[in-house]
């Protein structure tokens, strides 16, 4: 059976086929018409998209990860994170009235996911981000005046560090790397 990815064989197929009954269609046009019968509006589009999805697959690609971080208690948790860390809400799920909270939150390059569902996280657990800025980071905050979390500014060697708790026990060790 014949799949989007045979669209030149139906197209030279259908020339055959109509040049058989005396009607003469050009190349181009059979390929114009496969394409719109697969919905879309022109042989350019659908040979794009045909290419995308036969191209041998390219090696492993990563992006940043996305720490689930649990937490007991919305307000709490928007009071750090979005008051106290400046992040921002970009969604939010729940399966229904009076269910868990699952959301992510984020700033700049930086997303968390934030979770009320029993055994998405353990609470307690640690983040490590590692960034540049960590002084204008740290000023920030300390202007903050978050009454529950006074962090500092550590120098361990080769980085810089500021870490923060949230009100669940978990942890985000923010860190710059110091150069050479």
């Amino acid at each position: 059976m014949r799949d989007y990815r045979d669209a030149k064989v139906m197209a030279r197929t259908l020339r055959e086929e109509l040049a058989a009954k005396g009607l003469t269609v050009a190349h181009s046009e059979t390929l114009e018409i496969v394409a719109r019968q697969f919905g879309l509006a022109n042989w350019n589009i659908f040979s794009a998209r045909i290419e995308r999805d036969v191209a041998p697959p390219e090696a492993a690609a990563f992006e940043p990860a996305v720490p689930i971080v649990r937490i007991f208690d919305v307000a709490k948790a928007h009071e750090f994170y979005l008051g106290f860390l400046g992040f921002k809400v970009d969604w939010e799920h729940r399966y229904g009235e009076n269910f868990p909270l699952y959301t992510q939150v984020s700033r700049g390059g930086l997303r968390l996911h934030l979770s009320e569902h029993a055994g998405d996280a353990t609470p307690g657990g640690t983040v490590v981000v590692y960034m540049k800025g960590i002084h204008a980071l740290h000023r920030e905050l300390s202007a903050r005046d978050y009454r529950y979390m006074k962090p500092g500014l550590e120098d361990e060697g080769t980085r810089l560090e500021v870490t923060v708790i949230d009100p669940f026990g978990n942890r985000i060790r923010f860190m710059e790397l110091k150069d050479g």
